[in-house]
């Protein structure tokens, strides 16, 4: 192996079965990583953009039917979604209080409007929960190719460099620095490889991490908000 034409390509066609191998692996972690930064970049700054422009829409008309007309059009928005459960679960609570209203001269009755704003709770957390989970989908393969990355090609290294000195006990009278240094150098491209795959993994991962948790405060807040829109409306109506 000429020093002068020396590279990454040659280091590794030149390295044993083993490090290759590991070269191999890390390579699919890193189309895998690439691929998930892509996709997960592209829906979530979609998921953020779409939840400000609905929140800001909402709370500038307050106007429930053309909020859930606008939400059903922001495909990315975990807000929107989570107010269309809401405003789902608001339509059945109302139909089920004009049942209730033929029969009782009241309107609805206080343990009815308690059940209904405990069913709307939990519909709103329950969504709120399979946003989150859905936004969080393919994210923990970064943080895990950003662990054990380093480990793979470590390994890749000390097998090759084993294999290295193990070579030379073979090689009698030849125990120069010359005769190991290209082996160790071939098995060191392991070590680069696992920190190139990890690096970008670390950094997506805490980056989209970061991105997801400001979401999930934004549902937290609307959905808390929500609720005390229905129920100032609702204590309002018993009221009057």
């Amino acid at each position: 192996m000429n020093p002068e034409n020396l590279n990454v390509i040659q280091m590794v066609l030149h390295a044993g079965a083993m490090v290759q191998f590991v070269i191999l692996i890390l390579f699919l972690f890193s189309v895998a990583t690439w691929a998930i930064i892509f996709v997960k970049f592209f829906q979530i700054q979609k998921a953020y953009s779409e939840s400000a422009f609905f929140i800001e829409y909402f709370w500038k008309t307050r106007d429930f039917a053309g909020s859930f007309s606008k939400a059903k059009a922001l495909k990315y928005s975990p807000v929107a979604r989570v107010f269309r459960v809401a405003f789902m679960e608001l339509r059945k609570l109302n139909r089920s209080g004009r049942a209730n209203s033929r029969t009782e001269s009241g309107g609805i009755a206080a343990d009815d409007r308690f059940a209904g704003m405990a069913n709307l709770k939990r519909a709103l957390s329950r969504a709120s929960t399979m946003e989150s989970v859905r936004m969080i989908q393919l994210v923990p393969f970064l943080a895990t190719t950003g662990n054990i990355a380093p480990f793979i090609g470590l390994f890749g290294t000390v097998w090759g460099i084993m294999h290295s000195f193990h070579g030379i006990a073979y090689k009698r009278g030849v125990t120069s620095l010359a005769a190991v240094a290209p082996g160790i150098s071939e098995a060191l491209v392991a070590t680069a490889a696992g920190l190139a795959v990890a690096i970008p993994a670390v950094i997506a991962f805490n980056y989209f991490s970061q991105k997801i948790r400001v979401i999930e405060s934004e549902m937290e807040s609307f959905s808390s908000d929500f609720l005390n829109i229905i129920q100032s409306d609702s204590l309002a109506g018993k009221e009057a």
